[in-house]
Formats: C-alpha cells, sequence, structure tokens
C-alpha cells in the first residue's frame, strides 16, 4: 500500500510542483488566500474529495473530506497557504498547501482499502491571524483524532515544539504643544514608547533563555516640531511555556505602566491579534513520522537555534498532533527572509515537498492499519493534557 501511494504521489509531482509555484507567485495575506484557495479546493475535488469552503465562518477556510468514510482514526492533514507582507512567501507556505494535497491525492485511490477517514483542512491565516484557533473555536476540530502538516525549514526537525506568543498593542496619549517654544506645556507620548523600550532592554539579562519579546514603533508623532500626543508600540511575547508568556506579558504592562507614570502619558495596554498557545509534540506520532523521512533521504537533524510561534500549538491541546519541518535547501536559510522565499521555489523545495507528503501519507496508513500504534498516540495525548 505504502508503495502504491508513494507511486502516485510520484506520478502527480509536475502537478504539485506546478500547484505550489502557482501560489508562489500570487502571494495573498491571511483572510484573503482566495486564489490558493480556489486552486487548493479545485484540485481536491478532481481527486474525488467532497470539498466544503468556508467553514467555521472563514471565506478562504475549507474542509475536504474523502468519500470512503470507514470506522478508524479520523486523520486531518493541514494545509496553510497564507503569505507575509512584503516578503510574500518567505515562510514557504505555498510548499506547506502542496503537501498536504499531495499526501491526500495519494492516498485517494487506495482509501476504499482503508480504515478510517481522510480530512484535508484548509487553515488561513497563520501568519498572525490564528486561523486554526478560529477554526477549533467553530468546532472544525471536534471527532478529529489526529492532525499533522509539514513545514519547510533549513533543517530537518521531527520532535519541536514551538513558541506560545501573545501580541501586544501599547498606546501612550499625550498633550500637544509647540516642540520649540512651549515644548514644557506637553506631554510626550513618543518618549513613553521610548522609555518602555528602554525598560524592556533592562529586563532581558533576567528572563529564561529562548524566551523573547519585540517590538515595534508603529506611531511616533506627525512632524518634529509637535509634541507627540499619541504614540504606540507593537510587540510579540513569546515563551516555550504558555504560563510563562503570560508572566512576561505582566513585565512587559509594568514596564509600559513605568513609562506612563514618568512621563505623565494615559496608558492603554490591549492584547490584540493572535495568540497563540506552545506545542504539545506527540512523540509516538514523530517517530512514525520520522521513520519515513529516514526511508526517503531525509533523516532528523539536532535542532539549530530556537523556536518561532504557530497556532497549531493550539491544535495540538486539541488532538494529537504533529507539525515537523523539512530541509528545502542547503546551509542556513533565515525564515521570513528573502532568502526563504527565493528557496521557496527551488529544486531543493520541489524535492523536500514530495518527500514531506509521502511520509504524511505513510504516517496515515500506520496509524489506520497499526491499532497499537494509534492507541499509544491518544495515550500519550491524554497524558498531562490539563497541565
Amino acid at each position: 500500500m505504502k508503495t502504491d501511494v508513494w507511486q502516485r504521489i510520484d506520478a502527480l509531482s509536475n502537478d504539485l510542483w506546478d500547484l505550489a509555484l502557482r501560489i508562489h507567485a500570487n502571494p495573498e495575506l491571511g483572510f484573503q488566500e482566495e486564489k490558493a484557495v480556489a486552486w487548493l479546493t479545485e484540485t481536491l475535488e478532481r481527486g474525488g474529495f467532497r470539498v466544503e469552503r468556508g467553514v467555521g465562518g472563514l471565506p478562504t477556510a475549507f474542509r475536504a473530506v474523502h468519500p470512503a468514510e470507514k470506522p478508524g482514526p479520523r486523520i486531518a492533514i493541514l494545509a496553510e497557504y497564507d503569505a507575509l507582507p512584503e516578503l510574500g512567501h518567505a515562510c514557504g507556505h505555498n510548499l506547506i498547501a502542496s503537501i498536504a494535497v499531495g499526501a491526500a491525492l495519494g492516498l485517494a485511490p487506495f482509501k476504499e482499502k482503508l480504515p478510517g477517514t481522510l480530512f484535508v483542512i484548509g487553515t488561513p491565516a497563520e501568519e498572525g491571524g490564528g486561523g486554526k484557533i478560529k477554526l477549533i473555536q467553530a468546532g472544525v476540530f471536534k471527532n478529529i483524532d489526529a492532525a499533522m502538516m509539514v513545514h519547510p525549514s533549513d533543517q530537518t526537525v521531527v520532535d519541536r515544539g514551538s513558541l506560545a506568543i501573545t501580541e501586544v498593542k501599547i498606546e501612550f496619549h499625550g498633550k500637544a504643544a509647540h516642540a520649540s517654544s512651549e515644548p514644557e506645556k506637553g506631554i510626550n507620548a513618543l518618549d513613553a514608547v521610548i522609555q518602555t523600550f528602554v525598560g524592556l532592554n533592562a529586563l532581558r539579562q533576567h528572563i529564561k533563555d529562548g524566551a523573547r519579546i519585540h517590538g515595534i514603533i508603529t506611531h511616533g508623532g506627525v512632524k518634529p516640531n509637535i509634541v507627540p500626543e499619541y504614540a504606540a508600540a507593537l510587540f510579540y511575547v513569546r515563551a516555550a511555556e504558555n504560563s510563562y508568556r503570560d508572566e512576561l506579558v505582566g513585565k512587559l504592562r509594568r514596564c509600559a505602566e513605568g513609562a506612563a507614570l514618568a512621563t505623565g502619558a494615559s496608558l492603554t495596554f490591549t492584547k490584540v491579534g493572535h495568540e497563540y498557545k506552545a506545542i504539545r509534540p506527540n512523540k509516538t506520532m514523530a517517530q512514525v513520522f520520522a521513520k519515513y523521512l529516514r526511508e526517503l533521504g531525509y533523516p532528523p537533524e539536532e535542532p539549530q537555534g530556537w523556536m518561532g510561534s504557530t497556532d497549531m500549538g493550539d491544535v495540538s491541546w486539541e488532538v494529537p498532533a504533529i507539525h515537523p519541518y523539512i530541509r528545502i535547501g542547503v546551509g542556513e536559510i533565515p525564515g521570513h527572509s528573502r532568502e526563504f522565499a527565493a528557496a521557496a521555489k527551488s529544486e531543493g523545495a520541489r524535492q523536500a515537498m514530495i518527500a514531506a507528503a509521502k511520509a504524511l501519507a505513510a504516517t496515515c496508513i500506520e496509524l489506520w492499519t497499526d491499532p497499537e500504534v494509534f492507541q499509544k498516540v491518544q495515550a500519550e495525548f491524554r497524558q498531562g493534557r490539563g497541565s
């Protein structure tokens, strides 16, 4: 069965690569991925899947199910397809989408002989919009027994987590005045933002390794001769544990409160955008996936560097899930860079896309046909789920 499925994926490789390149050439931001969704859903429908568009109330989300639904594990392969502002597919989501479709279409002709149910779930806006969280809240992941996807990278890493993240908007309101003739009559909101960064920098020695607090100034005034009456900044707060992420949000708040007190500006501190949980890796499922990666010539590597954040973390608290990475090029290629965007349409990316699709498909087959492995996956998920 595995050999037949892999041969089928090889036969589809040109079409899958064309799909990945089309998405790459037409980058769309979160919740605006209309072209990508149209191409993905049309491809799945031609492959025999029933497709429901706009699931969870999200116009660019979809759920495809193979009609051979049988008793057994209900497995979802997840697709991402949103791009980054200005950089396009510098996170390689064009590949994530084609990997998911490739695995599903490889399995499709043989699904009648296999137990369980196969879904492909299209999840928009991973880059800050939290599409998967909205789908969780809408019940799309109810009755799913396992979820999986593969992310492109400059490393092949299987058993790796992610950082919990909270996005925070900090706004200061001061008082405008002439910055030269009567500055003493103003309250400088920009100074409050700058003091927040100064206080934050003083914290860096005293936070855990791997935790991150990083931000940008989004509004700093309108003209140099006017004391800024409004200034704002946007911060991401990340940590390996959900609880420590929350603790760091409190520390950032106190830095901002101190800046408000020092300058006389008033503070608005708001959690906005995405708030993702840290991934709970499922080692049992990851080991199954890793076995097939090795067979395909992509042996897992020792992780280098720290982690990013993903709304797949929230999925992993709902169902057993894996979010492995596969190498798409030689050497270091920083994520969210123009170099990574170029790598996401390279020959190395094509080869990795096919290997990842094959490994996902083989993992599905094993979960469907080996009850002992599936029960271990479920038992690991249940253990400590409430921690």
